[in-house]
């Protein structure tokens, strides 16, 4: 099969692989129909993520149909039309049991494209499967489905649950990227007051509008803090949501927030970030970091299959998998290509 092969840092390549095969009781094979690129995978590119070792298939994400399954699966039968989930699980250890499926003790927890071959390819291997994928309603698309394999979930459990976004809350969103973009969506389930999406591209913040925000600023010409200052009579933001993953954008989130207000970082951090408690120790904040567990993927498919919540939009670009290279150009390349989400689909 061809697949899309991390090589080192700034170095991947499409090509051959051998095919997955079963390898455990409880795996499944997955014929990969829909497949996206994340930021992540741009860490892993730029060396970020040591542990990923060259020659790893890369992703995280899929939607596609089982063509196999171990003789333990149990809740999945070949042809059925299924979402693979960024995160496995094992289902027994004590994080399961907790529904912390990110912190997976029994060989689960973020594998996919890290520790073993990732969905980008044409066929993936899918871990403790009963656990690790979801059958797709009838009439939800695939491109309404890929985005709740990782980006949708990671938002709202890192971002708005950690985060405890209420009614009436003043949202402040610093990155207007796709995980970010996801964070207005789902925050916008608990009725905030206002949604701040802060960026420093244009296009992204037209997005953000587009997608719910109330108030965009470009951090390049205005203050964010003063803006946010207007909206909350000088106290600051009640929740604000890291969604890059820079030392700076860390800072600045916690630079808006008011006392006793909450920071969720949401981005994945490559180097360190300064946590300034000469300034803040006696603001009583509440500061959470965290890996998706997906606990919440069923009610985000619930909502998406009931209308009530639409991610489709957020796919800008769309090629085959014979175009995977274009598609990581174009993704890499956002602030020039306007892309949010590319939907990578095998040839039909």
């Amino acid at each position: 099969m061809k697949a899309m092969v991390y090589d080192g840092p700034g170095r991947r390549s499409w090509r051959s692989v051998p095919d997955p095969a079963i390898e455990h009781a409880t795996d499944a094979i997955v014929r990969v129909e829909a497949v996206t690129i994340c930021g992540t995978d741009l860490h892993i590119l730029k060396g970020d993520v040591p542990e990923v070792a060259p020659g790893r298939v890369l992703g995280h994400e899929a939607v596609g149909t089982v063509i196999k399954v171990g003789t333990a699966v149990q809740t999945l039968s070949v042809g059925d039309r299924v979402l693979v989930s960024c995160i496995s699980a094992c289902g027994a250890c004590r994080y399961c049991r907790q529904g912390h499926y990110g912190q997976c003790l029994g060989g689960g927890g973020w594998i996919l494209g890290h520790l073993i071959d990732g969905t980008q390819a044409e066929y993936v291997r899918v871990p403790f499967a009963d656990n690790s994928t979801h059958k797709v309603p009838t009439d939800v698309s695939d491109e309404q489905m890929i985005l709740l394999a990782d980006i949708l979930p990671t938002s709202y459990e890192v971002g708005v649950l950690a985060g405890a976004v209420s009614p009436g809350d003043v949202v402040a969103i610093v990155g207007a990227g796709p995980i970010g973009l996801a964070a207005i969506l789902t925050a916008k389930l608990y009725s905030p007051s206002h949604i701040v999406a802060i960026d420093v591209a244009d296009a992204r913040l037209d997005a953000a509008r587009k997608l719910g925000a109330d108030v965009v600023v470009n951090s390049r010409t205005e203050d964010a803090r003063a803006v946010i200052d207007k909206l909350t009579a000088g106290l600051g933001a009640d929740v604000a949501m890291e969604a890059v993953g820079l030392p700076d954008t860390f800072e600045e989130s916690v630079r808006l927030v008011r006392p006793n207000g909450h920071v969720a970082n949401i981005g994945v951090h490559g180097a360190p970030a300064t946590l300034h408690l000469e300034q803040i120790w006696i603001k009583n904040l509440t500061i959470t970091t965290g890996l998706v567990d997906t606990h919440s993927t069923p009610r985000l498919i619930g909502l998406v299959a009931n209308h009530q919540l639409d991610t489709a939009a957020m796919i800008t670009h769309r090629f085959e998998m014979a175009e995977f290279d274009q598609a990581y150009e174009v993704f890499t390349d956002a602030a020039r290509s306007g892309a949010l989400k590319v939907l990578v689909s095998a040839a039909t």
